[in-house]
């Protein structure tokens, strides 16, 4: 467990899709979910860092992904915790449809191969919607809610104004030595993650946490907004 500042928190060794704790509220929030085998350690960690799995009240999903939602089941049954997302991902993370994918015909070369079929998922139940703008005063004494649509349609980030604190799933993805767009195989509309891009670039965050590489908190603004304009979306 790495602590990013007081009360936010990231998970280590996991194998992919990064998972963040937040201590600060009323009980524990997880932000995704990582991959299938990944709630044991999660588990543990949170134990380790001194409270029990039932200290989890909720789980906010940023999208609807393997390795975002693949240990949810096993999270939700060992914590009690409700499952928050989005109304677009919610019927991916219910078990009703696929998770959607790029069009094939839109896709090239390594991508075009890369490119997953059907995936469903075993039903978890989502108990609470979550729309853009909306205020979340049990979490981190208010966490706001960003429609960040792209590579999925129901993408959410997670916005602290007072700490300028983005949690930002896959909209970008931090692996060294850059920063990179998700990859176009796994991402429904490539030029809508870019447009979202421009949305988390205006919040000129100070602290940028992402579903894949480590956290940036120095520079970040200046960072993100370099990579932005490089991408057309600033």
């Amino acid at each position: 467990m790495h602590r990013i500042i007081p009360g936010l928190y990231t998970f280590t060794g996991l194998p992919v899709g990064r998972v963040y704790l937040i201590t600060e509220g009323e009980g524990l929030t997880l932000i995704d979910a990582s991959v299938s085998f990944a709630a044991g350690t999660i588990l543990r960690q949170i134990t380790k860092l001194g409270f029990a799995p039932s200290d989890v009240r909720r789980i906010l999903i940023t999208h609807a992904h393997p390795d975002h939602v693949g240990a949810l089941a096993a999270l939700v049954d060992a914590t009690g915790a409700e499952v928050w997302s989005s109304r677009l991902e919610r019927p991916v993370i219910e078990g009703a449809i696929p998770v959607p994918m790029p069009p094939l015909d839109d896709l090239r070369g390594v991508a075009r191969l890369m490119r997953p079929g059907q995936t469903f998922f075993p039903r978890v139940a989502v108990a609470r919607e979550l729309h853009d703008g909306e205020m979340l005063p049990e979490v981190f004494g208010g966490l706001q809610v960003i429609a960040t649509p792209g590579h999925a349609p129901g993408h959410l980030a997670f916005w602290h104004a007072e700490q300028r604190v983005i949690i930002m799933g896959d909209v970008i993805m931090n692996f060294p030595p850059r920063m990179r767009l998700p990859f176009a195989a796994f991402t429904y509309d490539m030029a809508e993650n870019i447009r979202s891009l421009g949305r988390v670039v205006r919040l000129a965050p100070q602290i940028a946490c992402f579903g894949h590489g480590k956290p940036i908190t120095v520079n970040t603004t200046e960072r993100i907004g370099a990579f932005a304009r490089k991408m057309g979306a600033a």
